[in-house]
């Protein structure tokens, strides 16, 4: 198959909320009040988060019908810690994102251990968004004025 480009476009509404349009779906990003948002959704880490989950998901089914593994359903949990002293603007020698993102997928399954490790060796070697977040990804900001 040839590469796929996938694109969103997104516009501020205020200082910490973002309008997101992906293919016709609308999603709203802001930080929690405590970070000096709104909260009138998930901030950019959370949709991180959720964007690993979503992922996961969909090539634990896949992976499992491609082994003729029963899965009824998969529970996922992901978390991850960041510090925000440079995210706030405050001196240090931190990242500004992710110290460490964990994941745990949960299955509905009556599978053995050996097809289990197997299932997730395979969903980790194929997830997009697992295969970005472990290596890098050249990425291009650049500035453009208005007009």
């Amino acid at each position: 198959m040839a590469d796929v480009t996938f694109r969103v476009k997104a516009h501020s509404e205020n200082p910490t909320k973002t309008v997101a349009k992906a293919r016709g779906f609308e999603m709203v990003i802001d930080e929690p009040v405590e970070m000096g948002g709104t909260n009138a959704g998930p901030n950019p880490i959370e949709y991180l988060l959720a964007t690993l989950a979503g992922c996961l998901n969909v090539m634990s089914h896949v992976i499992a019908k491609e082994m003729n593994m029963q899965l009824n359903g998969v529970e996922i949990h992901v978390s991850g810690t960041l510090n925000t002293d440079k995210f706030s603007g405050v001196e240090t020698d931190e990242r500004a994102g992710l110290k460490q993102i964990n994941a745990e997928i949960i299955p509905d399954t009556d599978a053995d251990e050996a097809t289990l490790k197997k299932w997730l060796t395979t969903i980790e070697s194929r997830c997009p968004v697992n295969d970005n977040l472990s290596n890098p990804t050249p990425v291009n900001i650049k500035v453009k004025k208005k007009g």
